[in-house]
């Protein structure tokens, strides 16, 4: 964040004119929107992706006509629409939660990001309990969905939102299960710390480090962080054939799109937090690059190579029931991710 502060502050001088103790504040709102403008952006990037991956797969076009080549303003065109559209909220609804619930998902899906390194240099918040505060902090989305899903006054909608609740909780112990074997590699829970640890190159990567334990944490990493974005097989919270739409069918308009944005944006973060993990961070096949901006351009790249494979699962894969869904968490991924965890552990301490 001080390489941050010292562009900002170079960049708009006037700031040095501020009292000191509205600096910082001020740096820290410009790069929060920043971070809100690039999840934005990336969002609108990726739908069209996702859109046309999927045309693709299934041997048509997909959108073709807004924006001229291969449909490429469609998702903007789409934005506007949701933007201009009425809000409504139900007769019946529990006003304050309706309207708050979104919010918070996203809040939530956002406050992640403080605590990324985006780059040896761009880290919002260098924490050396880095991934502490992201465990946390992403939990707090769930909150948002059972108030959305309460606040409904819809028997759907609260179905929905209570599998989303029972979903996460669940694949939250793999989840961190898988993060304790790079913590005991490494020895600290700093992102910053955890990257520095695979310079080198690709063969200095976390993923094959302490074979094959940290290549099995990062598969279950990779399947629990599917899971915890609803993303399909495993987006049994928002089941159209069976919820309609899940904890979100009674919004519409501006307060819809938002939990579109929240889920795209965790989808991003569940990339660059598995990159940051296993696949060496901002470091390229080759190691660290001192030209700036390069360690940027290689995380985002590792981030939505996650994702478009999150994506690829959408149109490969079919739903699991909730029973699979509860079965595949309690009974594969978490009796595996515990002896992993210990394997790890022996394997560790006999190499030290």
């Amino acid at each position: 964040m001080d390489y941050f502060i010292q562009i900002v502050t170079d960049l708009l001088p006037g700031l040095n004119g501020l009292p000191q103790w509205l600096v910082i504040p001020s740096i820290m709102f410009l790069f929060g929107a920043l971070i809100f403008t690039g999840i934005a952006i990336y969002s609108l990037i990726i739908l069209w992706f996702e859109r046309k991956i999927a045309a693709h797969m299934q041997d048509r076009l997909g959108p073709m006509e807004v924006g001229g080549w291969h449909g490429w303003l469609q998702t903007v065109a789409d934005a506007v629409k949701l933007l201009l559209k009425e809000d409504i909220i139900p007769a019946v609804a529990d006003r304050k939660l309706f309207k708050l619930a979104p919010y918070i998902v996203f809040l939530a899906a956002f406050a992640v990001f403080a605590a990324l390194p985006f780059s040896d240099k761009i880290i919002g918040s260098e924490l050396n309990i880095g991934i502490f505060y992201i465990l946390s902090v992403s939990s707090v989305g769930v909150v948002g969905i059972l108030m959305a899903g309460w606040g409904s006054n819809n028997k759907w909608a609260l179905f929905g939102s209570m599998r989303s609740v029972a979903q996460f909780v669940s694949y939250e112990i793999p989840i961190g299960l898988s993060i304790l074997v790079v913590v005991m590699s490494v020895g600290s829970l700093s992102m910053r710390d955890i990257v520095m640890a695979q310079d080198g190159g690709i063969f200095n990567w976390m993923i094959w480090q302490n074979a094959p334990f940290n290549f099995i944490a990062f598969l279950i990493l990779f399947i629990a962080g599917t899971a915890e974005t609803n993303r399909v097989p495993f987006d049994i919270p928002e089941a159209e054939s069976e919820l309609v739409a899940g904890f979100h069918v009674e919004y519409s308009g501006m307060r819809f799109s938002i939990f579109f944005l929240a889920e795209y944006a965790n989808m991003l973060a569940v990339g660059i937090i598995a990159s940051t993990l296993f696949l060496g961070g901002w470091q390229g096949i080759t190691g660290a690059s001192s030209a700036p901006g390069i360690g940027l351009i290689w995380m985002l790249l590792k981030g939505f190579l996650i994702v478009l494979v999150m994506i690829w699962f959408r149109w490969t894969l079919p739903r699991l029931r909730v029973d699979q869904l509860m079965y595949v968490c309690w009974k594969v991924l978490v009796p595996i991710s515990f002896f992993n965890m210990v394997g790890a552990g022996i394997w560790i301490g006999l190499s030290s």
